[in-house]
């Protein structure tokens, strides 16, 4: 029983990384639930299993996005030595991350309350974040006294305003390059 049962949890991972990829490429206000199941080669009841409607099944999809760049954001700070490399690999890897979402998506992510509210979440969970990376260095004496939570709010709208698309119109830099020079500025501009 056990084996059935690691099958369907690796399964249902799987349906997740593929429903994922097609709405990061696609977007997904445009997608009915037979035409994700037809594209996922799954029966509409199989949908079901992971959600209970369309809204549900974003919303899911959604949180596994966050939760997995997260993760990859994480590695990547773990990786890093000293708070102005780990500040650095944060906010590079949080570009990566993103990178993969097309604008389709962000647009159909901005547009759903529900993806949203997951979306806005997770800005404020990286903006703490930023926030802990830069009393880290603070302490140790990298960076001068800068009122960190103000430096972390700083960076926490540059975010929202890399997602959005807003720094793309307004400089033509991708999310990568955007989140590079949000990096660069903002280690620069703290450090001691």
């Amino acid at each position: 029983m056990e084996h059935a049962s690691a099958f369907a949890t690796a399964r249902r991972t799987e349906l997740f990384d593929e429903l994922l990829a097609l709405f990061l490429a696609e977007g997904f206000a445009h997608l009915t639930l037979d035409a994700i199941a037809a594209r996922l080669r799954c029966s509409k009841s199989t949908l079901y299993t992971l959600a209970g409607s369309k809204e549900q099944l974003v919303t899911a999809a959604t949180v596994h996005f966050f939760k997995r760049a997260t993760d990859a954001v994480e590695a990547s700070v773990a990786g890093a030595i000293g708070p102005r490399e780990r500040i650095a690999a944060y906010l590079t890897a949080v570009g990566t991350a993103l990178a993969v979402a097309s604008e389709r998506f962000m647009a159909d992510l901005d547009a759903f309350a529900p993806a949203r509210a997951v979306y806005e979440r997770n800005t404020g969970i990286a903006a703490r974040r930023v926030q802990q990376l830069i009393d880290d260095g603070v302490a140790t004496g990298d960076f001068r006294g800068v009122h960190a939570a103000f430096a972390a709010e700083l960076a926490a709208t540059m975010m929202v305003r890399i997602q959005q698309g807003g720094v793309r119109a307004g400089t033509g830099l991708d999310d990568a390059a955007a989140y590079r020079e949000l990096a660069s500025i903002l280690t620069n501009g703290i450090s001691a």
